[in-house]
């Protein structure tokens, strides 16, 4: 029997999830995501019903003001330490507003600048993080537009957490010649050595001018590619076993569950004139399996 085809439209659902609005998309094949309006925080992907490729750790904090630990938070307007900001930026630590959800395959979140954004950063900003599902694809699109009358820098990231069944045997393709700055080793600079990235430790990389595309494949899972537009870097990290069980929201031996492919522009920050606008896309696709 042949498959029913993908329709323009999917089906959105508002739900609660600990304590925490959520918009569930589902698809005419019974595909899947999740957002939290806290931080538009993309926490679940099933491509397949059943078949979960987002890592969120049991630990996880969704209270007011704390980040939530895994799925793909929003990195903006600052990437980790980098800059004078909290670690991260704020975006991923505010609600966002739904402004779109109805009749089509996209559903819109926004940001805008306020007094809770104005504690942190004075920019007259809007941010839109559009969330879209497709066959066996998700897409991820964050849009930054200058809202003021003066010029300003952001860095920004997706700082997606890709669930593994173990990191014995996973590997990310893709960056095999880009030098890269190793952050678990104060950011020294690091040559491409021909090989794709194993899990290995803790793993902390910076890879500027190189936005894959990569493919992800390990056992159980089928093989995952992740492509990138207007991002211009890709980050990798896994904290390893004993960062992560420092880590209060993490745990002892979550890293063997995901590792983190981030699809993002943090060395050299963007600059906005007032009125112009940036956008970078992650897109997640499952291919058949091998």
């Amino acid at each position: 029997m042949s498959p029913a085809p993908w329709r323009d439209t999917m089906r959105f659902e508002q739900i609660e999830h600990k304590g925490r609005p959520h918009l569930r998309l589902t698809a005419d094949d019974g595909a899947s995501a999740e957002v939290s309006l806290h931080g538009a925080h993309v926490t679940s992907w099933q491509p397949t019903p059943g078949r979960e490729r987002l890592y969120l750790s049991p630990n996880a904090s969704h209270a007011t003001g704390t980040a939530i630990r895994g799925g793909i938070p929003v990195v903006f307007p600052q990437f980790a330490g980098r800059g004078p900001m909290i670690k991260h930026g704020f975006a991923r630590l505010l609600d966002w507003r739904l402004i779109n959800a109805s009749n089509a395959r996209t559903a819109i979140f926004e940001l805008n600048d306020g007094p809770a954004t104005h504690a942190y950063w004075p920019a007259r900003f809007s941010a839109r993080l559009g969330v879209t599902l497709a066959p066996a694809t998700l897409e991820v699109d964050l849009e930054i537009v200058n809202e003021g009358d003066a010029a300003w820098d952001f860095t920004a990231a997706l700082h997606t957490y890709l669930r593994v069944s173990g990191l014995a045997g996973v590997s990310l393709g893709g960056l095999e010649g880009a030098p890269y700055f190793d952050s678990a080793n104060h950011g020294s600079r690091a040559p491409g050595d021909g090989k794709v990235v194993h899990f290995s430790g803790e793993l902390d990389r910076i890879y500027p001018d190189a936005a894959g595309p990569l493919l992800l494949r390990g056992a159980n899972l089928p093989p995952l590619e992740i492509t990138a537009r207007g991002f211009r870097d890709t980050v990798v990290w896994n904290p390893g076993a004993h960062l992560a069980a420092s880590i209060a929201d993490l745990g002892d031996g979550e890293h063997e569950h995901f590792v983190c492919a981030e699809s993002a522009t943090v060395i050299e920050p963007v600059t906005l004139a007032p009125g112009e606008r940036w956008r970078g896309t992650q897109r997640l696709r499952e291919l058949p399996a091998s």
